[in-house]
């Protein structure tokens, strides 16, 4: 393949240095959102089955969370696993989970986490992931409470949709018994409500899809009123460094006007 030869060459390197010499210190986005998308299609490409595409795909979410650690951007959430992927085979539901809880359990022990004073939160209706699976994120979410350098959301059976439902349930169930009136209900309230509310934390200055594919499919809804959108097409396994520095560079080119 032509990105292997220029691998080889070591043109991505020299290309890595000059992009990121092009990048603003000053400028770096503090919440990034990625829609890991393509696993699948990058196991079918290679005549693997579904599941070693999100191996992959896991390994590459170690790198990335490296890579922003080193640009120092505070906040990144992954849409890991969509209220809609429980729609999948049985096998496949299955696998997924056995892959999420082998790397958090190896990420709950490394060093990541720990140096970097990285705080984990899952965001979703966790309560429908497998038991275990649950208890293992209740424990890494305590170990990392006290953190407050870096964020990192993992958004597991996840929906933006659900999550502004959910939102409006507990609002509700609050107005029902009087502890606020309905004229009381404002964004901030809603802010308030949503999975994201467990710390201040800015909406995604910009969100990252993978695979060529142009949609949110149902990713922060809420939050990504305002956020820049960048569609890299490549499969999130084969997703490199250098991506993401051109996506930053990209980034800080752009004007953002809020509407104005």
């Amino acid at each position: 393949m032509l990105r292997d030869l220029l691998s080889a060459l070591g043109i991505y390197r020299l290309y890595g240095r000059w992009l990121r010499s092009q990048i603003d210190d000053e400028r770096i986005p503090e919440h990034i959102g990625v829609i890991l998308d393509g696993n699948r299609r990058w196991a079918s490409g290679r005549d693997l089955i579904p599941w070693e595409g999100h191996k992959e795909g896991a390994e590459k979410v170690k790198k990335f969370l490296e890579w922003c650690l080193k640009l120092k951007i505070k906040t990144v959430t992954f849409y890991g696993f969509s209220t809609e992927n429980f729609n999948r085979s049985d096998r496949e539901v299955e696998e997924l989970m056995r892959i999420y809880e082998e790397n958090l359990r190896a990420l709950i022990k490394s060093d990541v986490l720990h140096e970097n004073e990285v705080r984990l939160k899952a965001i979703g209706r966790i309560n429908l992931l497998p038991e275990s699976l649950v208890e293992l994120i209740g424990e890494i979410e305590e170990a990392t409470k006290g953190y407050d350098r870096f964020y990192l959301n993992a958004a597991m059976a996840y929906g933006g949709r659900a999550e502004i439902a959910d939102a409006a349930k507990e609002i509700a169930i609050k107005v029902r018994k009087g502890d606020i009136e309905p004229e009381d209900v404002d964004e901030r309230l809603i802010e308030d409500h949503l999975y994201t509310s467990y710390l201040p934390q800015p909406d995604p200055d910009l969100i990252i899809r993978t695979s060529g594919e142009a949609r949110l499919s149902n990713f922060l809804l809420w939050q990504s009123a305002y956020s820049e959108l960048f569609i890299v097409d490549v499969y999130w396994p084969d997703f490199r460094e250098i991506d993401l520095e051109r996506v930053i560079r990209s980034f800080q080119m752009r004007e953002r006007r809020y509407g104005k």
